[in-house]
């Protein structure tokens, strides 16, 4: 005990506090959850629902994490991190399970098929702002399966290297790799068109 309390001295006191709640929450102390949660939720819902858009799923994921810190709050250890780290770690790993789950098949066989919006005031589009989106949506299709589907998990699903890995089962460097040279391909492109606009520096 006295070495535990060694540990969790050493974390500062937001964290210390949100470390003797999970200690008792370990014990089955019901009302450590309940100050748990209060105090966490906003922080679970919000990156679950950067990972999965949906306030529906977020909702699940978050009650799903909270359950699991009700079953698993033994496991927790300050050698493991911060509670909020370890809060950040559970919760990230549920929506990732819960997006693969949910979109692996449409992320492997289907094309995204993302569409930058139009304009609210689409009777007032410019010709440069139709000219543009059809550049994007054109550049992004020429690229291979695997660049494309990267660049538009991160740029327009909010997903890092690491959960964009999770999702489509390849190795973190593959994906980096891809983004790499997707990028690369899209800047050329890009800027291959803008050439000929005779927009200065």
């Amino acid at each position: 005990m006295t070495k535990l309390k060694d540990k969790l001295s050493k974390l500062p006191s937001n964290e210390k506090d949100l470390a003797e709640l999970i200690e008792k929450i370990a014990r089955g102390c019901e009302s450590a959850l309940s100050k748990f949660y209060d105090r966490t939720v906003s922080r679970v819902y919000g990156l679950a629902l950067k990972i999965l858009t949906k306030n529906h799923d977020a909702d699940e994921v978050a009650m799903d994490v909270f359950k699991q810190i009700w079953n698993k709050a033994a496991d927790y250890t300050p050698e493991r991190g911060s509670p909020t780290a370890w809060l950040i770690t559970l919760t990230r790993s549920r929506a990732i399970d819960r997006l693969r789950t949910d979109n692996k098949r449409k992320i492997r066989e289907e094309s995204l098929d993302f569409k930058v919006p139009a304009s609210s005031s689409t009777s007032d589009e410019k010709t440069d702002i139709r000219e543009k989106r059809d550049l994007i949506n054109g550049a992004l299709s020429a690229l291979p399966p695997g660049q494309r589907k990267s660049i538009e998990l991160a740029y327009y699903y909010g997903l890092t290297q690491t959960e964009i890995a999770d999702v489509m089962n390849k190795p973190l460097g593959t994906v980096k790799s891809w983004m790499r040279a997707g990028m690369s391909k899209l800047r050329a492109s890009m800027g291959a068109e803008e050439m000929g606009t005779g927009r200065s520096a």
